[in-house]
């Protein structure tokens, strides 16, 4: 089947030196570009990350630091993918909770804007989880009946990543997604707009720290502030900003704080 697709979507998948959003480091990013006209354009590429590769994080995904010496820093390519990205939507496997936030910082250390708030994005990992409740390779398996043998390699998970979304399409079409209580919230559509809906809706910072209620408010998703309006909490402590911004919190999160601070307090 084909994507009925609007726009183009990037499926990507990065490899990195651990799980830590602001202080690991991508080293090895891959993106299958699908346009609307059905072509699809292939990018993958090693990086160097600048710091020592964990021997832990080696045992996953088999990149040593040797492999990846001589190659570009993310700083030198990311001009060339922030191009690339652009006009694009999202989508991949566990994007919401790792790989799009590890990509944000390394964009906004190399002082380039990549503004995902434009954009689409499709975590099928999310929608396996509403509809079936795995993992990438069960959900390999599952949806097309294929072991996942390149499991951890950046380029296997992308071309994977993208076989699983069109197989939980076609097989999910019109079927209403339920939530744990009962309610429907939405249905399973061809169409990125919708998918996006289902997984991304609730999105305010890619850390998780900041989410929206079911009213569509900003609210506070961790410690002793958690669920309560932002705005609410900046006026009751105004040093609570202050606090996070110095904190090692990831900028991401920084910069959606100030945003939500400038445009609750804006002077008339």
């Amino acid at each position: 089947m084909n994507l009925n697709l609007k726009n183009p979507i990037c499926f990507f998948d990065l490899e990195t030196t651990g799980t830590n959003i602001t202080q690991d480091r991508i080293i090895e990013i891959a993106v299958i570009k699908v346009m609307p006209n059905g072509e699809y354009l292939h990018k993958t590429e090693l990086i160097n990350p600048t710091i020592p590769i964990p021997l832990e994080s080696s045992r996953i995904h088999g990149i040593k630091d040797e492999d990846v010496q001589g190659k570009p820093a993310f700083k030198e390519v990311a001009k060339e993918y922030a191009r690339f990205f652009e006009g694009a939507d999202l989508a991949g496997f566990n994007i919401l909770k790792f790989d799009i936030p590890i990509l944000v910082e390394e964009f906004l250390r190399a002082g380039v804007d990549f503004d995902y708030s434009r954009k689409k994005i499709i975590d099928s990992q999310r929608i396996f989880h509403l509809m079936e409740k795995r993992t990438l390779g069960a959900a390999y398996r599952f949806y097309l009946n294929k072991e996942l043998n390149d499991s951890h390699t950046a380029e296997a998970d992308t071309q994977a990543t993208l076989e699983v979304l069109m197989a939980q399409i076609a097989r999910y079409d019109g079927q209403p997604v339920v939530d744990t209580i009962g309610n429907t919230i939405g249905v399973i559509k061809n169409d990125m707009e919708v998918l996006s809906q289902l997984t991304a809706a609730d999105l305010v910072d890619l850390a998780g720290r900041i989410v929206r209620n079911d009213k569509g408010e900003e609210v506070f998703n961790f410690g002793k502030h958690k669920n309560k309006r932002v705005v609410d909490v900046f006026k009751a402590e105004p040093s609570y900003y202050d606090w996070m911004m110095n904190g090692d919190f990831a900028l991401d999160t920084k910069r959606k704080l100030t945003e939500i601070k400038l445009r609750a307090f804006k002077t008339k």
